[in-house]
């Protein structure tokens, strides 16, 4: 198939759009026919995304793009609430795991899919059928789950849901801080999975390998995800230890401004993605510990990756353009520069030991 230019931006566009737009809407379905139920709905969704994907119909293509990203934004806001309520004294060991595999997955799937094109010679539409399979086989465990709480009086039990209160999350201080975090630390990710590369190939570097320290950036997550969040939820305030993570991160990108060599951009690179593990895996268990009950949970989680997503498709737009502007990366590193403190001060006040909509 041909794609015009703004039809692949369009295509790019359509998962992040399904995040601001779906995010919100998650907690309000779930309140109607549960969190379990909303999940398997949102896996359900996934699958026929990824199926009609594979059509090669552009009409199809980009449906199917548009329901995938509706499917992972229900199951990325319910799923704090569901650890929350399944495993209150296992938030920590329990969101490093779950923050861990979406990582490797993440990873992988960006790893293998090029390969299962050329080598195996599947063709890119049955290529992307393959990726029905691990949502099928994570709808086929969830019903296995569902089926087992299953009580005695053949009645599913379901996840508790705490009384409606007057009270909006929209109108909570906690809950902006939380959700400013979220977005600025979404917004940096972004940045670096667009432009890595071509700062490191500017600031030097072989283009083969600008593209490996990418991947290595990713993988970082991977050992991040796991600890970061057993660590947050052992201490009371987590905001020194974000910023002292952040710093690394701002460490990293004066290197690359100050004196960028080979050996040095590789430690710049190590630094921050330490630093971006860490916040994104201090984000998602921030979702757990700042609110109370599975209800706020999915309300907080949907409130601030709604509008973090929102924040985070603005930032790899405005560098590029800042790039095209001057043609030096010196002065889109410095506004990253001030993302940089703009997330390390969120996230201090996010880190406070306080609740949302607390009484």
């Amino acid at each position: 198939m041909h794609f015009a230019n703004w039809s692949v931006a369009l295509l790019t566009s359509l998962p992040l759009i399904a995040f601001m737009v779906i995010s919100p809407l998650a907690p309000k379905i779930s309140s109607r026919i549960t969190i379990e139920r909303t999940l398997a709905l949102g896996l359900l969704i996934l699958m026929l995304g990824v199926s009609l994907r594979s059509i090669p119909v552009m009409f199809y293509l980009f449906l199917g793009t548009g329901l995938i990203g509706c499917g992972i934004a229900i199951c990325n806001v319910l799923l704090p609430s569901i650890i929350q309520a399944q495993f209150p004294y296992k938030i920590g060991i329990m969101t490093g795991l779950y923050t861990t595999f979406m990582t490797f997955a993440a990873t992988v799937a960006s790893g293998v899919s090029v390969p299962l094109v050329n080598r195996l010679g599947l063709g890119w539409e049955r290529s992307l059928l393959v990726w029905v399979i691990p949502a099928a086989l994570g709808l086929i465990a969830w019903a296995v789950i569902l089926v087992r709480v299953r009580p005695r009086t053949g009645k599913v039990r379901l996840t508790h849901q705490p009384a409606p209160t007057n009270s909006s999350i929209w109108r909570d201080p906690l809950a902006w801080k939380v959700t400013l975090f979220m977005g600025f630390q979404s917004l940096t990710f972004y940045v670096m999975l667009s432009w890595l590369p071509e700062i490191l190939y500017f600031y030097g570097m072989s283009i083969t390998s600008a593209g490996l320290m990418l991947s290595y950036l990713q993988f970082l997550g991977i050992p991040i995800s796991l600890v970061v969040p057993i660590i947050a939820v052992r201490v009371k305030q987590q905001g020194l230890f974000l910023v002292a993570v952040n710093m690394l991160f701002m460490a990293g990108l004066l290197v690359i401004l100050i004196h960028a060599t080979p050996v040095s951009m590789f430690i710049a690179t190590t630094l921050m993605g330490v630093a971006m593990g860490s916040n994104f895996a201090l984000a998602l268990t921030f979702f757990t510990i700042r609110a109370k009950g599975a209800k706020n949970v999915a309300e907080l989680s949907g409130m601030a990756q709604s509008v973090g997503y929102c924040i985070a498709a603005v930032g790899p737009i405005f560098l590029g353009f800042l790039f095209d502007l001057t043609q030096h990366w010196q002065y889109p590193l410095m506004v990253m520069l001030l993302f940089v403190l703009a997330l390390m001060y969120f996230g201090y006040h996010a880190g406070k030991n306080q609740l949302v909509l607390a009484d």
